[in-house]
């Protein structure tokens, strides 16, 4: 079964949005066609600081590929070809994926790790200096208040 939300009046109705209701819609369209292969987790850490964990057993370091490029991290998995065997019954998946996250400005990739069968990914969220909120200092009122007062005689 797919999801389908139609976003026609997002469009209509606001100016710039376009690219995110875009991006929304293909994350529906990509999470059915990935048929949840395989599963993962996306946790806020801390302020700033995230970690995308996704179930990888049965591969290893040399089989996972993890690339960042214009604001998609693209983790791959390809297992080597295992040589002839006749398997009785066959359940554990051998298959390669591929798995995309789109992400947010200002994300960046600090690091992966892979532990008992999980591969985390380590993003932070940096944001530059002049992005950041500042305070701006008032300037007493002195002086203004009383070129307002004389401008008020001159004109009375």
């Amino acid at each position: 079964m797919m999801k389908t939300i139609d976003l026609t009046p997002l469009y209509r109705n606001s100016i710039g949005f376009d690219r995110f209701a875009s991006l929304l819609d293909n994350a529906f369209r990509a999470e059915s066609a990935a048929a949840g292969y395989p599963p993962y987790n996306i946790e806020s850490l801390e302020d700033n600081k995230y970690a995308i964990t996704l179930a990888v057993a049965g591969f290893t370091q040399e089989e996972l590929n993890i690339n960042v490029e214009r604001g998609v991290l693209t983790i791959r998995g390809e297992k080597a070809k295992a040589e002839d065997r006749n398997y009785l019954y066959q359940g554990i998946a051998n298959r390669t994926f591929e798995r995309k996250f789109n992400l947010a400005d200002y994300i960046e990739v600090t690091g992966a790790d892979l532990e008992n069968g999980l591969l985390t990914i380590k993003l932070l969220k940096v944001i530059p200096e002049a992005m950041k909120p500042r305070s701006i200092a008032i300037n007493g009122g002195t002086s203004s208040s009383a070129s307002i007062e004389h401008k008020e005689e001159v004109v009375a």
